[in-house]
């Protein structure tokens, strides 16, 4: 079938008026009478007229569109924070364009500089975790404003939404030491990973504050933050002639795999081996014995990020703000280590 899309001329054609009164009737005109909208706006309805936004806003030097841009949309804990975005993208008169990355530095160059010729009015941007090279993000904010969340950098003078990575670690590894474990494994994501760097800082921060010898064989590193990986580095551990009592793992889906491989090798979960994850994601509490995990608040993250992301359009100033907004999480204990 042959696409047809309908133009302004069309409707001016068939009512016999000037492309530009019915331009100026379809967007409210004051100089338009209320009769000549209602004839305009019912044969747009009837011949499906839709208006092109982005040439609208070129024309207006205002799109009202804000560009998102995450790794994975498939990330559970990036879903929750989309969905906090959206709500609060309902309530005001803008529409949202969402882009993945898939933690390629090549590819969220280019989609920045994509959604820059759209003409967006602002970005909200959860970092690649191999991002090494700011000067995209940087030539982004010189034109529009820019708000980091989830995996930000301090090199960037902008507002960025984040949780205390470092205090939030140290909370649940203090849980483990707490309940008696003494032999704490950690799975984290390799060195350029922002958050996995945070976290593990926090892990060591807790076994320095209690005088626990940092033992190397109990630090595992991936690229593949997977369910699969955390049964694989599960089984790594396992096999240490001096096996852990508890594993904490920097993310849910690394955590779900070391309980599944536990369970495998029928070692009770928590009295042998406790497991604590980070984000509290759906799977959490699906998994037997139900995770102890660290709450991210992602919808709350969402909705901050666009409500500052609001503030800094409607600003209008020079230059845009560079400030840290800090979210509070909390543990979830679960039976996965409560004894």
């Amino acid at each position: 079938m042959k696409k047809e899309t309908t133009t302004l001329k069309q409707i001016a054609t068939s009512l016999n008026l000037s492309i530009s009164t019915v331009s100026r009737a379809l967007n409210n005109h004051v100089d338009i009478s209320d009769e000549t909208k209602r004839k305009v706006k019912r044969e747009a309805e009837r011949l499906h007229y839709v208006p092109n936004i982005l040439a609208k806003g070129f024309r207006k030097h205002k799109t009202n569109i804000i560009g998102i841009i995450v790794p994975s949309v498939a990330h559970s804990f990036t879903a929750t924070i989309l969905k906090g975005i959206l709500l609060e993208a309902e309530k005001t008169n803008y529409t949202t364009i969402i882009t993945e990355t898939n933690n390629n530095p090549a590819k969220e160059k280019e989609v920045l500089h994509t959604m820059l010729q759209f003409g967006v009015e602002g970005i909200l941007m959860a970092l690649s975790k191999h991002t090494r090279d700011i000067s995209p993000m940087l030539h982004a904010l010189k034109k529009r404003p820019l708000i980091l969340f989830d995996k930000v950098s301090s090199k960037i003078p902008c507002t960025q939404i984040v949780i205390n990575e470092v205090a939030a670690a140290a909370n649940a590894v203090e849980h483990l030491i707490n309940i008696g474990k003494k032999r704490i494994a950690i799975i984290k994501e390799r060195e350029d990973s922002y958050n996995s760097e945070k976290r593990y800082e926090g892990y060591l921060q807790a076994l320095q504050k209690h005088n626990i010898p940092i033992d190397e064989d109990l630090i595992l590193s991936t690229d593949d933050s997977s369910i699969n990986e955390g049964k694989r580095l599960a089984r790594e551990l396992l096999c240490l002639k001096e096996r852990p009592d508890a594993i904490f793992c920097i993310t849910d889906a690394f955590a779900i795999g070391v309980i599944k491989t536990l369970k495998k090798f029928k070692i009770t979960v928590p009295d042998e081996v406790a497991v604590v994850g980070f984000s509290n994601s759906a799977h959490s509490t699906i998994i037997e014995p139900n995770l102890t995990t660290v709450n991210q608040p992602g919808n709350r993250i969402g909705k901050l990020a666009m409500q500052h992301m609001i503030k800094e359009i409607d600003s209008n100033e020079e230059s845009f703000s560079s400030k840290s907004i800090e979210i509070k999480t909390n543990l979830i204990i679960r039976a996965s280590t409560f004894l």
